[in-house]
This record gives structure tokens, C-alpha cells and sequence, in this order.
């Protein structure tokens, strides 16, 4: 009887996605293929810089948590989840936890999957920044601006698929963290989160555990074209990974029918400083402890990073495109 009944729940929901996606097609034109391409044309570079520029601005404080500039700062990433149609994850985009002697907020939303329902791939990036410092202002624009609008548009470029009726197997969980200065605090309470089994998936209405999670994406600093893997390129991008953990295969594949940025998959052929960059210092780091297959995409630390120099003028917006696209294209290569 129970797998009468799970059996006749899978189909009435197969059967509502269809008349969603059947809904969403008969508004196409006779012939019209959905395809990346589709989300890719959504993505400007004006509107890249403008988010950049917002979140790097004064208004935003240099995002230091518990400041008011921070809570602008999340605020305008939940605005932009709900206006792509990301839902909240839980009762609200807004998870509060303890930073010292701050409030801080990680901002989650979740597009969920269909065909394997119970799992689901996450991408993260820490939004949070120095603020002012010894009378210096921070804007943070590399770090992290750059990585929130990644995500966020990553995140859109999805929502804008399911739109046009394309679902995905997986479910994407979205988080813009707060505190990865405060000793990577809000990963570590995502991390605490899943344990505990306390996030719910809207669609399904269960809990989202640990063993749920088959990929964290972490981006960290992907707006630079300062520290080029070749002097002969600037349009280069890092992606840090165990071998086997990352599905580079997929990446590769993107890259080579996509933007073909030049790849590197260690920190500048250092092994040390590989390992310190993605087992240690970026949020990533406490989800391998835990044993969650993690990935970390970065342009690498520049002269500017975490100085008030680090402003969006010093930037490659072309380029913070390009490896956007590709993210974008991997991502749904595993969805």
C-alpha cells in the first residue's frame, strides 16, 4: 500500500509539472528550443557592474557584520531571489545567528528539483566584508561583491529555465553567507543547520539533511583579472577541487562548447597554498570536514583584495561574464 501511494503521489506530481511546463511552452513560438542560451542572454554587463557598484558602495558600509550596511547588503539579495522567483528556504530568506557580540543573517533560497527529489547541489558566497577600519573605508568589491553577484545571477539564470519549463533533477539551494570573517561563521551554521535537520524543502515539505547535499559550490573573488594563470590570458578562472570530488569532467565540457576560459585546477601550481586556499581559509572548508564533496571558484587573491583600493573600477566585468556563463553551464550539467 505505501508504494501504491508513493507511486500515485510521483505521477500526480509529474503530471502538475507537465501541465506547469505545458502552460509555460504554449506561450512560445512554434519552434522555439529551450537552451542555455536562453538564461546567457539575461546577463549584462551593465547590470553586473550596477550590482557590484551597490554592494561596494557607502550605502552598504563595506557589508561588516552586524553593521546597518550589512543588513542593506542582504536585503537586496533577498530582493533580487524573490523577484527571480528563488523561494525562501524555510520561513523566511533571512537565517539569523550569533557572530560574537553581532546578529548576523545568512540569505537562503532554493529552487527546487523534480526527478531526483532529496537532493541537491549548493552554492555559496560570503557577503560580508571589513567595513571601516583604522578611518579606511573597504567596499569589498572583489571581496566578495564579485561572488554574490555570481551567485545571484547564476541563481537567476536557473529560475529563468524553470520558467521557460525546463526542470532540473536536483534542487539548487542558494546562500549569500555572512561572517566569513567572523572565523567562517555563517557556513558553519549552514553546516549546523543541515545536521540538525532544521531547513525544509517547500516543494516536498521534508528536511533537508547532510547526506542530501551531493555538491558545494563556493565562490570567492571571481571579478579580477589581476593574476592571470598566463601572462598571455586574462580570461582565466580557477576551480579548486579534490580530483574525484568536483566533476571537473563537466566543467571541462562546458568550457570547450562555451566562453573557453583558460582553466586552472590548482592555486598557481603550489600545492601548499592550494590546500591553505581550499581546505582552510574559505567557506568551503568546514563542508569538507564533514565530508561534503565541495568546489571553489576563484580568480585568485590580487594586490587590492581586503584593501580600500578594492573597488569595482579595478574590476573585469567582460570577464566576470564569461566565467558566470561557464559556472552557469557546469551547474546545470549536474542539476
Amino acid at each position: 500500500m505505501y508504494f501504491c501511494r508513493m507511486k500515485f503521489l510521483r505521477v500526480a506530481v509529474l503530471a502538475a509539472v507537465l501541465l506547469i511546463s505545458a502552460g509555460t511552452l504554449s506561450a512560445l513560438p512554434r519552434g522555439y528550443v529551450i537552451s542555455p542560451r536562453n538564461a546567457e542572454n539575461i546577463v549584462t554587463e551593465k547590470e553586473l557592474l550596477r550590482e557590484v557598484e551597490f554592494l561596494s558602495d557607502s550605502l552598504c558600509e563595506g557589508r561588516r557584520t552586524g553593521s546597518p550596511g550589512s543588513v542593506r547588503a542582504a536585503s537586496m539579495v533577498a530582493r533580487k531571489f524573490e523577484a527571480a522567483g528563488v523561494k525562501p528556504l524555510g520561513n523566511s530568506y533571512f537565517h539569523t545567528f550569533s557572530a560574537g557580540e553581532n546578529a548576523a543573517h545568512n540569505v537562503m533560497g532554493i529552487i527546487p528539483g523534480f526527478s531526483d527529489v532529496g537532493h541537491y547541489i549548493v552554492v555559496t558566497a560570503h557577503y560580508d566584508g571589513h567595513g571601516h577600519l583604522g578611518g579606511n573605508f573597504y567596499p569589498g568589491a572583489d571581496s566578495n561583491a564579485s561572488g554574490v553577484v555570481a551567485m545571484l545571477t547564476v541563481g537567476d539564470m536557473v529560475a529563468r529555465m524553470n520558467r521557460l519549463g525546463k526542470v532540473y533533477g536536483k534542487g539548487l539551494i542558494l546562500v549569500a553567507l555572512d561572517a566569513k570573517n567572523r572565523n567562517l561563521g555563517g557556513a558553519k551554521h549552514l553546516l549546523d543547520q543541515l545536521r540538525s535537520g532544521s531547513l525544509t524543502d517547500p516543494s516536498s515539505g521534508k528536511a533537508i539533511s547532510l547526506a542530501d547535499i551531493d555538491l558545494l559550490i563556493n565562490i570567492d573573488q571571481v571579478g579580477s583579472s589581476l593574476s592571470p594563470i598566463s601572462k598571455l590570458r586574462k580570461d582565466y578562472l580557477l576551480m579548486l577541487s579534490d580530483e574525484s570530488g568536483g566533476r571537473r569532467d563537466a566543467l571541462l565540457g562546458a568550457n570547450r562548447s562555451g566562453v573557453r576560459l583558460d582553466l586552472g585546477f590548482d592555486y598557481y601550481g603550489s600545492k601548499d597554498f592550494t590546500k591553505l586556499f581550499f581546505r582552510k581559509v574559505s567557506d568551503q572548508a568546514p563542508f569538507l570536514d564533514a565530508g561534503v564533496p565541495s568546489v571553489m571558484f576563484t580568480s585568485g587573491i590580487t594586490m587590492l583584495n581586503n584593501k580600500p583600493q578594492d573597488t569595482p573600477d579595478s574590476l573585469d566585468i567582460p570577464v566576470l561574464k564569461k566565467r558566470i556563463i561557464l559556472i552557469f553551464n557546469y551547474l546545470v550539467k549536474i542539476l
